[in-house]
């Protein structure tokens, strides 16, 4: 649905009035997008063409998920777009109230955004298929079925969202432990993944291997519940239905840190708040990952990478709330806030019509790109990448927003 600008979103509000938007967290946005639609990029076939190169090399590493363990930037990217509509609901919902909405008109909204979003995500991933495609890992989709639950606890207090995420991250941390390591006779060739995968981890934390786990046994029962072309035995990358759970942990820590931007206190508090946060958040994953207590596993949500991937998310708000709000240093961060403003427009962009602009810029200008060998697929994802920033500046000007 198009429509202006809402009025409540990422704003301040206090005494009833809105207060000018935060930039801090569209450009926070903004970033994040560029980041995912930077995909375009192609730079895995300029490390086959430059293969020499470290610095290539480099930018492809940060552009590529991990295997399993660990992270890189790219991995971030998801946790970042989801902490950020945590962020983001306190504002939101201020500005409903602020607003005289009801509650139940609140809670219905709430609903409807998350079929919506599920649906949406849904869809991206049917195109160029037969049939409707039925998977639940899409980002999109991920948020979708944890959004009415966050909204809930939107509604609660700091201390119940607290203890919200302790549950969340205690209760599936050990729903995997329990969970049964593979056995002898287990089919491997079911699961998609060879038994000597060199990323199999050893000891406890296998219990969070690939398609190996708890939430793998969920989706072989799940899936096949939908119509599919052939039966669901396993996810290429691992990823699963069930990481919607440790997911929503995400997004409560994002919750959180949306009340703290709300809050009277200082500036120098909300960021040492932020800091600490994302240094805890930091310490503990990785302290849970090198004791093989809980791997961090961006593509089954580990708990532990909850805390890890949040830590770093508490870090880069910090990072632009005190660069841009507090030191008011706005001017350099405009092209990002025009893609975070728009965030589910640049969304889809980047699913719908990349494939149909790099085979247009091919068409026409195929003759120029081939000038710029061996980096020709870079510059023509760099010219896509500017397109979509000016489709979405063309909206920014027009107030025209995207919205679910």
């Amino acid at each position: 649905m198009i429509a202006e600008v809402d009025a409540g979103q990422t704003r301040v509000e206090f005494a009833n009035r809105p207060a000018p938007r935060l930039a801090s967290i569209d450009a926070y946005r903004g970033l994040v997008m560029l980041l995912m639609m930077a995909e375009v990029l192609a730079l895995g076939k300029v490390v086959r063409a430059v293969p020499e190169s470290a610095f290539w090399k480099f930018l492809l590493e940060q552009q590529t998920h991990v295997e399993w363990t660990g992270a890189v930037l790219h991995d971030l990217i998801q946790p970042s777009f989801s902490f950020l509509v945590g962020v983001a609901l306190p504002f939101a919902l201020a500005g409903r109230l602020a607003r005289g909405q009801s509650l139940g008109k609140m809670l219905a909204h709430a609903a409807w955004r998350s079929l919506l979003l599920i649906a949406l995500g849904i869809g991206l991933r049917s195109i160029g298929r037969p049939q409707t495609y039925f998977t639940f890992e899409d980002t999109l989709s991920q948020i979708g079925l944890g959004y009415f639950f966050l909204f809930l606890l939107g509604l609660g207090s700091v201390r119940v969202q607290w203890m919200a995420f302790v549950l969340i991250g205690v209760g599936y941390w050990a729903a995997f432990a329990v969970f049964p390591l593979p056995g002898s006779d287990f089919d491997w060739v079911a699961a998609g993944v060879p038994p000597d995968w060199p990323h199999h981890a050893q000891g406890f934390a296998a219990h969070w291997n690939k398609n190996t786990n708890l939430a793998w046994a969920f989706d072989r029962w799940f899936l096949n519940l939908f119509p599919r072309e052939k039966v669901f035995t396993n996810n290429p990358g691992g990823y699963a239905t069930l990481s919607f759970i440790p997911t929503l942990g995400t997004m409560i820590l994002g919750l959180i840190a949306g009340g703290w931007l709300r809050s009277s206190a200082s500036h120098r508090e909300k960021l040492t708040r932020f800091c600490i946060g994302g240094g805890a958040g930091l310490l503990v994953g990785l302290a849970l990952h090198c004791l093989g207590v809980c791997p961090l596993v961006k593509r089954i949500w580990t708990p532990g990478w909850v805390l890890f991937s949040g830590g770093c998310c508490f870090l880069f708000l910090a990072a632009f709330y005190a660069i841009i709000d507090v030191k008011n240093l706005r001017g350099w961060a405009f092209p990002l806030m025009v893609v975070g403003m728009n965030a589910i427009a640049a969304y889809c962009m980047a699913h719908l019509f990349e494939r149909f602009l790099i085979e247009a810029l091919n068409t026409h200008l195929g003759g120029i790109l081939t000038l710029f060998a061996p980096y020709d697929p870079f510059v023509r994802g760099a010219l896509v990448l500017v397109i979509f920033w000016l489709i979405l500046f063309w909206m920014f000007r027009r107030k025209l927003f995207l919205k679910v």
